[in-house]
């Protein structure tokens, strides 16, 4: 019986499942300490020792992918998005649930992954082939493609060490989107080969989007990839899936995922209660966001600037800011004695940036509290506070039509408006 499901257009979706992920967790022991003898070993088990961690990789995963689907898996180092794809492909067992594939799936995790380099190129083929389970004559029957999609038809009688890198890439790839299976799953192999290879590629994946016979499962950190490739897509984060279903929220959530900085630990120290930036004069000092961190050109980004200034001998102070392009680096805009004020106390401002001339782009805006007798010498101030990469602001511009070659679409004037101060 065919199962059915809802399309995004609210439609009846009849095509088979080809592969389910029901419920799948994953473990791995890490040694800690490793008994030196039998004694030991005992002493061990009765103080409850182990000798071993659990790292829980993979929590109750759970999702379905039809036929037809170009499905991407996506998030940061670590989440466990590689670890899935082993499950996937059955290089490892989960400790709970279970995979059901429905046709033949090629995994390609690792690029050349099975090459020997005192083989060559057309042994090789062969050999990978035989690795991912097609018999002699089913290869024979890809060899031409394989061949003629790696533009290396004079060099496949040479030995693979004598290629040169981008050569051994183009071979690894082309066998890996030449193989005939049903469900295709890539671990970030995209980005290979030259611009003229990488053309032929996207322009293979346009073709196979096509195809509702084939299924293909894509792992990248390219959201663009994502966007342009993928009709459905998850995210996983520390082993969970947190976002799922419609490829641009998805890809839009990695990227707000993306734009907060690790942190390392603050170290317990009693002499240092405050975090960087703050002191007991200013313990808070932080820029929120108001809008959503992912607008477009033709939205404001609002955002407030929370602080708390225990200052008896009052007088004004000022907030300079500046937004920093995250990515391309440079500062677009900078600003430093436009805002000034005199309240003391703990207080919230609201500002406005409009984003009518941003491009594409990622961008974190930061901020600083100082006093500063003369505004004619703005090199002498004395420093209040400022914001750490904590609590510093991320956010993003994605507006369709546009490039994220540079910052700015043109050269008028960046500034930000200031639409008043609230007491807390």
């Amino acid at each position: 019986m065919t199962e059915v499901a809802m399309t995004e257009e609210g439609n009846v979706d009849e095509r088979p499942v080809v592969l389910r992920v029901d419920h799948v967790a994953k473990m791995f022991r890490l040694p800690t300490e490793q008994a030196t003898g039998l004694k030991m070993a005992f002493l061990n088990w009765t103080k409850g020792i182990k000798g071993y961690t659990e790292q829980h990789v993979l929590r109750d995963i759970n999702f379905e992918v039809r036929q037809g689907d170009f499905f991407g898996i996506v998030g940061r180092n670590g989440s466990g998005k590689s670890t899935l794809l082993k499950i996937i492909s059955q290089i490892y067992t989960p400790e709970h649930g279970s995979v059901t594939v429905k046709g033949k799936l090629v995994p390609f995790i690792e690029l050349g992954v099975g090459f020997n380099p005192e083989l060559t190129g057309r042994e090789n083929v062969y050999l990978n082939g035989a690795l991912l389970g097609f018999t002699r004559a089913e290869i024979d029957a890809m060899y031409d493609d394989i061949v003629e999609f790696a533009e290396l038809e004079d060099f496949m009688d040479q030995k693979l060490k004598n290629y040169s890198s981008g050569m051994q890439v183009r071979l690894a790839f082309s066998v890996a989107i030449k193989a005939q299976g049903d469900i295709l799953v890539l671990d970030e192999v995209l980005a290979v080969g030259d611009e003229a290879f990488q053309r032929k590629c996207d322009n293979f994946f346009a073709e196979i989007k096509k195809d509702p016979t084939k299924t293909v499962i894509l792992v990248t950190h390219s959201m663009d990839s994502v966007k342009k490739y993928c009709n459905k897509a998850i995210l996983i984060k520390d082993g969970e899936i947190i976002a799922s279903g419609d490829k641009n929220d998805v890809a839009d959530r990695y990227t707000l995922e993306n734009l907060k900085s690790e942190h390392k630990e603050r170290k317990e120290n009693p002499e240092d209660e405050y975090s960087l930036g703050l002191s007991e004069k200013v313990p808070t000092f932080r820029i929120l966001p108001v809008s959503p961190q992912i607008s477009s050109c033709a939205e404001t980004f609002e955002f407030d600037v929370e602080y708390d200034l225990r200052d008896s001998d009052g007088g004004e102070f000022y907030i300079p800011m500046s937004v920093l392009d995250v990515k391309r680096g440079g500062v677009p805009y900078d600003c430093g004695v436009a805002f000034k004020f005199s309240n003391a106390g703990h207080n919230k401002i609201h500002f406005a940036l409009p984003l009518s001339i941003f491009n594409d782009g990622d961008f974190k805006i930061i901020a600083t509290m100082r006093k500063i007798p003369d505004t004619s010498n703005l090199r002498k101030f004395e420093q209040l506070a400022f914001t750490s990469d904590e609590n510093s602001c991320y956010f993003s511009v994605r507006n369709p039509g546009t490039t994220n070659f540079a910052g700015l679409l043109n050269d008028k004037a960046l500034h930000i408006d200031c639409l008043g101060t609230s007491r807390i």
